[in-house]
């Protein structure tokens, strides 16, 4: 018998009607539609954003740029009927304030941060202190002011400096310790354990490990509860008041730029009224350098 061989089918070539897919770019198709439209509504809703900010800017150059002048840093503020003066003292006691607020906020809070992360981050305790360091970020800045009124003021005798920087300690210690947390967990595992199998005790580990390596992120935490203290008035107003003189001590009642700020736009004189609008453009400005610092300082480095 010959060898039968299988027919074979008959090979199927493509039709010369079908379609080929099209690699063009079709700007009316739903996906294309859509995105662009919630790019468009991204940008509009920035823009829209971004008015109240330029325009206050805007405002506040055109009515305070005039009177910024080396005058302005140097002398105390003008009493009722005279003309010129500064906010020289103001800026001063606002800059006294925040080193206070800094200097007692920033390592209670850095230490909080570790033992949160670090050392007892699933206990009871860091529990509870969580808790309260969240409820302590929403707490409205009038109640921290008679807080340390109560704790400083009625035990010292006397309005002060120093019970104003306390004030805005407290306000500052919640933001620094769960931003600064927050950075430590970030830190990976790995390099953790990599420092305990050489040999590296918990407390090193902390200091020459977690800490470099959260460092940007905590200074970024820092300089924003900075300048969120920075243009507080209501605890300043239990605490420091206010005051028409160069502060020599902390212990002394000492003026800030909300403070002024908060004075001198109700009085009836045309003087004081263009030295508030001077020290709110002088208080937005130290604000925004603290908040375009932070953004620069927190930004991964590539």
């Amino acid at each position: 018998m010959g060898k039968v061989t299988p027919m074979r089918e008959p090979m199927q070539t493509p039709s010369a009607s079908a379609k080929k897919p099209s690699l063009r770019h079709n700007s009316f198709e739903p996906r294309a539609m859509r995105n662009v439209l919630l790019t468009f509504g991204a940008w509009l809703v920035a823009a829209l954003g971004a008015v109240p900010l330029f325009s206050v800017i805007y405002m506040l150059i055109v009515k305070g740029g005039a009177r910024l002048t080396t005058e302005l840093f140097t002398e105390l503020p003008p009493a009722g009927f005279e003309l010129g003066g500064g906010i020289g003292n103001a800026i001063q006691g606002t800059l006294v304030t925040v080193a206070i607020a800094s200097i007692i906020s920033i390592p209670i809070a850095i230490l909080a941060a570790v033992y949160l992360a670090e050392f007892r981050p699933d206990s009871q305790i860091a529990v509870v202190a969580r808790f309260l360091s969240k409820v302590l970020t929403g707490f409205p800045s009038i109640l921290a002011g008679v807080f340390v009124y109560a704790a400083v003021v009625l035990l010292m005798g006397s309005y002060s400096a120093l019970a104003g920087g306390v004030a805005l300690a407290v306000l500052m210690l919640p933001t620094v310790t769960l931003t600064a947390e927050g950075a430590m967990r970030m830190v990976p595992q790995r390099m953790k354990d990599a420092a305990i199998g050489m040999g590296c005790t918990n407390a090193q580990v902390v200091w020459h490990v977690t800490l470099p390596t959260a460092l940007p992120s905590v200074v970024t935490g820092v300089i924003l509860a900075v300048a969120r203290v920075a243009g507080e008035s209501a605890p300043l107003l239990f605490t420091a008041l206010f005051s028409n003189y160069w502060l020599r001590n902390v212990t002394e009642p000492t003026a800030s730029l909300s403070i002024l700020i908060y004075n001198f736009s109700s009085m009836p004189f045309e003087n004081q009224i263009e030295l508030a609008w001077a020290a709110s453009l002088v208080l937005v400005l130290i604000v925004l350098t603290f908040n375009i610092l932070s953004r620069f300082i927190g930004r991964p480095q590539v």
